[in-house]
């Protein structure tokens, strides 16, 4: 084993400090397993509850009426999330799209957006009107206002019940970090949250961006009082496979409305053809839950591998899951950009390539990003990246297997020694 992974460029002092770690994961990795097991039989009892057959992998062109897969395709989301209703489409391009038909469909000039939990990811500042852009929230007469976390990462519930008016439509909770060194929310906090804001205003949509986050634990934000959850399929329900899409899963009216400004006033869902897609989506849905636990457990090995070095990392080695995203922070740039060095030099494709920080649509800052990935863009791979600014954070997420994972995290290591910024005893 010491030689394969010798001929790989991890050396020996980098490999044994890394088994050492890992030697007492067993525990984590047990229970990891375990909600693995237990959102791999919901699954599987949505897909069977919904007969999915053979036919349901054949794709349609044109308009795509009648679309048997695509149509029992989100009766099986919607079984899944417990919901009224879900729409699961590759007209739908990422996470960012998703979000943004989410909000645009659902909200009206006048109009207010309330985010309880801090700024969202920088992605939905220019959907929102946070940064000028064109065709924002802001420039259809749509307000926006947040409420920041407290400093020890808890709601501030006295001024969310200040920040609530009569113009406030939708509630927006980002589940996962985003480009923040905050906790990631857990199901069950943010049904307390769910439950405070509806006994002000019982008829607010809340809508969760789930990216990052499903498959994690046992339950999903729908479970616990949520209107409407977003996300995108080339991250964890996509499973690795799914080649693009995104999904939006709730109550049927909200559904509906992100439907009719998909496609067409008239139309909604009735149109929309797969393309010969659909296998990708169901075989991705099907891998989903284990796929997600390696890269969970990537991520587990990764905060304890860092936390061992000295570094802050978010989540803590200790502390319960509630997504895959591994927020490390190095305090310089050299320590990101070695760190997605050291992905990008593990990645299946493109491992010859070096990255290097740029000017990314959508983002205030330089971002450097690493994935080398089957699919483009695919952060259930493995992959890692960060703007580059303080306080000097890289984000770690994915790995379709723990055995790629594992050498992935390795390969930052070698490669942050490499450059003279870890020393090894």
């Amino acid at each position: 084993m010491e030689n394969i992974y010798r001929e790989l460029g991890v050396s020996d002092k980098v490999y044994h400090f890394s088994k050492q770690i890992l030697n007492h994961l067993k525990p984590r990795f047990d229970e990891i397993d375990q909600n693995a097991e237990y959102n791999q039989l919901k699954v599987l009892k949505a897909m069977q509850d919904n007969k999915v057959s053979e036919a349901c992998l054949l794709g349609t062109t044109g308009y795509g009426y009648n679309d048997l897969g695509r149509e029992t395709l989100e009766t099986v989301y919607a079984s899944f999330f417990h919901t009224e209703d879900a729409l699961v489409r590759p007209q739908i391009t990422c996470g960012t799209h998703a979000l943004a038909l989410a909000l645009i469909s659902n909200l009206r000039p006048g109009d207010e957006l309330l985010s309880p939990v801090g700024k969202p990811y920088d992605t939905l500042e220019e959907v929102i009107g946070i940064r000028a852009s064109k065709g924002s929230l802001a420039e259809y007469g749509i307000s926006y206002r947040q409420v920041d976390l407290l400093a020890d990462g808890e709601f501030d519930y006295e001024n969310i019940k200040n920040a609530i008016n009569e113009k406030t439509r939708l509630i927006t909770i980002q589940r996962s970090k985003g480009y923040q060194t905050r906790p990631t929310l857990s199901v069950t906090r943010i049904g307390e949250l769910i439950a405070f804001i509806k006994e002000i205003k019982p008829d607010v949509i809340c809508m969760v961006d789930n990216c990052y986050g499903e498959f994690v634990e046992r339950m999903e934000p729908t479970d616990v009082g949520a209107d409407m959850v977003v996300g995108s399929l080339i991250k964890n329900p996509g499973g690795g496979l799914a080649p693009i899409g995104g999904y939006i899963a709730g109550k049927k009216e909200c559904v509906e409305n992100a439907a009719y400004r998909l496609t067409s006033p008239g139309l909604g869902k009735e149109v929309g053809a797969s393309l010969g897609i659909l296998r990708d989506f169901y075989h991705g849905l099907f891998l989903a839950p284990t796929v997600t636990a390696s890269a969970l457990k990537g991520a587990v090995f990764a905060a304890n591998i860092y936390e061992k070095l000295g570094f802050k990392v978010v989540p803590d080695s200790t502390e319960s899951r509630h997504d895959i995203i591994q927020a490390v922070e190095f305090g310089t740039a050299e320590g990101v950009i070695a760190f997605c060095k050291g992905i990008q030099a593990a990645a299946p494709v493109d491992s010859f390539v070096i990255p290097e920080p740029w000017d990314m649509p959508g983002y205030d800052s330089q971002v450097i990003m690493a994935a080398g990935a089957f699919v483009s863009g695919s952060s259930i791979e493995l992959s890692a990246d960060g703007p580059i600014k303080p306080p000097y954070a890289v984000y770690f997420q994915g790995g379709l297997t723990f055995e790629h994972a594992c050498f992935g995290i390795m390969k930052t290591l070698q490669s942050l020694v490499d450059a003279g910024l870890v020393h090894l005893d």
